[in-house]
């Protein structure tokens, strides 16, 4: 099976990945889940014209012309506290007390603000002069009746939540997270609580890829490391099918023991491709048992990385019902000049940075596969156009942001 273009195969990817389906939750858990319906308001938010600040609800023409020098005497009627509304209608020449919060009086066209009053009594000295219409917050400035507030798609942040207790919502249907099994390869992979003996190393991409998992909303099933015998993978992937989604890193390029292709294989796996043109990540399978997603992903740790970047995390949101599943990429400018060789296209771990209204990028000067350090310290990966060999100091390129 030739190699196939990046782009290619996120849509062979995504067209088979179908939604995972959606759950009623309270808006307390809702954080970081994507929204399964629309969200529309049933009231205005401000129900009613109410007060900015604290002051005095008063009309404009009768202190125009006040000043400190000049104050203009007021009539106190009433006090309103917010959560309660006057009972009297303000007349000229009258005032009403008004907290912040509170609804504005009929016949009241302006708020003066305590700062600008001195009260006497029964009475209120205005000093300064109001606008028609100030310090008054109007009803529906916020949000108005039937305003959708909160689109289908949407990722949950902490200021949707809000406007979801705006509304008065307490629960919402939001997308089903997928259970992402995660399995690593190879026999000379040690878990974290044993000794690495010689050439062995500790399974850094079990971990690093249960927390990719966890990052695009997905609840990661860490099922250790399989050995690279074909029964010891064979009996840990038939375990793993029990979860939606299975991810292994390891064993999938051309050597004697990288099996993991043919056992998946013989479980079943409908094979899409397994080689994609792309630097760091060329060898990747990825197919489907049972209508379940089986991604196999590269052993080196920053192949792994990438990898899961650029197939793993969009379908992860596909399941989930995310509107919008792709990194969110910028143009920047090169700080420096970099060279490659044409046919593949390459993710350079980068840092990004926006100074004076643009943003500049300066690659990492260490991009191997096994250089984790470089992808750690990164916040973007600059992409390297697959047939373009030199990329020129001050050139705008693209880069897609991480976290």
């Amino acid at each position: 099976m030739s190699l196939i273009q990046v782009d290619e195969a996120r849509k062979i990817i995504l067209g088979k990945i179908s939604s995972k389906g959606v759950e009623k939750i309270s808006i307390d858990k809702a954080l970081g889940r994507v929204l399964a319906e629309d969200v529309v308001a049933r009231r205005p938010n401000p129900p009613l014209d109410n007060s900015a600040m604290d002051g005095y609800a008063l009309q404009w023409r009768d202190v125009q012309n006040a000043t400190p020098d000049n104050p203009v005497k007021l009539k106190i009627r009433a006090e309103i506290p917010a959560g309660y509304e006057a009972k009297e209608t303000l007349g000229p020449g009258e005032a009403m007390r008004i907290m912040t919060g509170a609804p504005v009086p009929k016949g009241a066209d302006a708020v003066i603000m305590q700062e600008d009053t001195e009260r006497q009594g029964d009475d209120v000295l205005v000093m300064d002069k109001a606008e028609d219409g100030e310090n008054i917050r109007l009803s529906g400035e916020d949000v108005k009746a039937g305003e959708t507030v909160i689109h289908k798609g949407v990722t949950l942040q902490p200021s949707h939540i809000g406007m979801l207790a705006v509304v008065g919502r307490s629960s919402i249907f939001v997308g089903q997270r997928p259970v992402v099994a995660i399995i690593s390869t190879g026999d000379e992979v040690v878990d974290l609580d044993e000794t690495p003996d010689g050439p062995c190393i500790y399974n850094s991409n079990g971990y690093m890829l249960a927390a990719q998992t966890r990052s695009a909303g997905g609840i990661p099933l860490y099922m250790g490391i399989a050995k690279d015998t074909e029964e010891d993978l064979m009996e840990k992937f038939k375990w793993a099918l029990q979860a939606d989604v299975l991810v292994s890193s390891g064993g999938v390029s051309v050597g004697d023991y990288d099996l993991v292709k043919a056992s998946l294989e013989k479980l079943g796996q409908d094979m899409a491709f397994w080689k994609v043109a792309m630097k760091p990540g060329k060898p990747l399978a990825f197919g489907k048992i049972a209508d379940k997603p089986i991604f196999g992903l590269p052993g080196n740790p920053v192949s792994s990385f990438v990898s899961f970047e650029q197939f793993v995390r969009p379908a992860l949101r596909q399941m989930m019902g995310c509107a919008d599943i792709s990194h969110n990429t910028v143009q920047a400018k090169l700080t420096r000049t970099i060279r490659k060789k044409a046919g593949r296209l390459h993710f350079l771990s980068s840092t990004v940075s926006f100074n004076n209204g643009e943003y500049t990028v300066d690659p990492a000067r260490e991009q191997g596969s096994g250089i984790l350090k470089s992808a750690m310290n990164a916040n973007g990966l600059l992409v390297f156009p697959l047939d373009a060999t030199e990329l020129q100091e001050g050139q705008t390129v693209n880069v897609q942001l991480l976290g």
